[in-house]
């Protein structure tokens, strides 16, 4: 029996769905073609992501193809209630509301597993990692994001994975895209909704350049910041150099930066000593998956004042005023409405058919990470160019002959 906020919000949550799956184009050609074999019939499949309008379009789409899908959603604060509405009516099992606190967000993990799911797909490693403290028995399952994939190579590193899971995140047409235009678009869009201030001209500290700090300091930059980057990792920091930006540690940074943007994974990226050293007014928020990038309960143990939605403003003992965009969980989810339906796409096409790749193969699959394979990959790639109508060139048989020749 499904757990929502708000049944009444169905047709809402309707429209919000027909409107990304109209921009999903090569999430509906996959699924159009499986729809009269249905290879998912009767498979039990336990999902825990961002339930959002892009995310309805997958597990309709899921359910389409036979699947008995039940959900969840990846993070407490950042289900869209019309949705979760909408995905009730169409009979899938679900239990997710906005607004949650971390018993409640347990809870509905619990729920999905109590459906003894066969494949479990994710988003940073909660349910994969309570399933393992289960007795279910598990074929597979699939991650969407870097911090979740992370935590399993913890595990595999200790022998503590029972079972394979696919690294969709990894895959390219995910990673080079989701990771990158998704992010950078979603946290310009999520930071304007919070605080309605101007990027122009501002000192805009970016912490992180992987994929995601990549997008977020470009988007940034395209708007007139002066991107600033923080990195623990060289290779990193001097592509950031190369890339026009300037590289300091976050002590320093911390100084002169107006607007903070967290996207690591890592925990304690800005602490306390980091906040009380900051400008009077400055802006503090996280793109990561987990709250503890920012010490967040450093700020909210102060004396806290809402002053827009998803932006406290808190007073430290020096009397400084530090502003939290939602919270210092991921703002780009919760302050805005996440990626792109296109760029979800292409990330929902790996997630498909890596649920696929699991269910034919799993007998011949061990207890590890493994990729999205490069076939995969390479389909969901011209699939997304053919709904362009675009074409590629070929190598030609002399070309072919050439590359092989040495």
């Amino acid at each position: 029996m499904s757990k929502i906020k708000d049944p009444s919000l169905v047709n809402r949550g309707k429209i919000q769905y027909e409107w990304a799956k109209s921009h999903m184009p090569i999430l509906n050609m996959a699924i159009s073609k499986m729809k009269k074999s249905k290879p998912l019939q009767n498979t039990k499949l336990g999902v825990c992501l961002q339930i959002t309008k892009e995310t309805s379009v997958l597990l309709m789409g899921l359910k389409e193809l036979g699947a008995k899908v039940i959900c969840c959603g990846g993070n407490p604060l950042t289900t869209q209630d019309d949705i979760a509405a909408f995905l009730e009516s169409q009979g899938i099992q679900i239990f997710a509301w906005s607004g949650q606190n971390r018993l409640e967000y347990d809870w509905c993990q619990f729920q999905v597993l109590s459906y003894n799911p066969q494949i479990i797909t994710d988003d940073g490693g909660d349910l994969h990692i309570k399933a393992h403290k289960s007795k279910i028995r598990i074929l597979g399952g699939t991650e969407e994001t870097t911090t979740g994939i992370t935590r399993y190579k913890s595990m595999q590193k200790r022998r503590r994975l029972k079972y394979p899971i696919i690294s969709v995140n990894d895959a390219k047409t995910k990673t080079l895209f989701d990771n990158q235009y998704g992010t950078g678009q979603s946290t310009i869009d999520g930071f304007l909704r919070a605080m309605n201030l101007l990027f122009a001209s501002k000192k805009i500290v970016i912490a992180g350049y992987g994929w995601l700090g990549k997008g977020v300091a470009k988007k940034c930059q395209g708007m007139g910041s002066k991107c600033i980057i923080t990195e623990v990792d060289p290779i990193r920091a001097l592509e950031a150099l190369m890339d026009g930006f300037e590289i300091m540690p976050m002590s320093m940074a911390a100084k002169i930066g107006d607007i903070f943007i967290t996207c690591t994974g890592m925990r304690d990226v800005i602490n306390q000593n980091h906040l009380l050293s900051m400008k009077d007014g400055a802006v503090v928020g996280n793109v990561g998956h987990f709250d503890v990038e920012i010490d967040s309960k450093f700020l909210l143990s102060q004396k806290i004042r809402p002053v827009r939605p998803n932006l406290d403003e808190c007073i430290l003992p020096n009397h400084k005023k530090i502003y939290l965009v939602s919270k210092g969980r991921v703002a780009n989810l919760i302050a805005s409405e996440g990626h792109p339906p296109e760029i979800m796409a292409l990330s929902f096409s790996n997630q498909l058919y890596s649920i696929l790749y699991i269910l034919q193969n799993h007998k011949k699959m061990q207890a590890q990470i493994y990729p999205v394979p490069d076939s995969v990959d390479n389909r969901i790639a011209i699939d997304a160019l053919s709904s362009e109508n675009l074409e590629i060139e070929r190598l030609s048989t002399k070309q072919i002959s050439y590359k092989s020749s040495w």
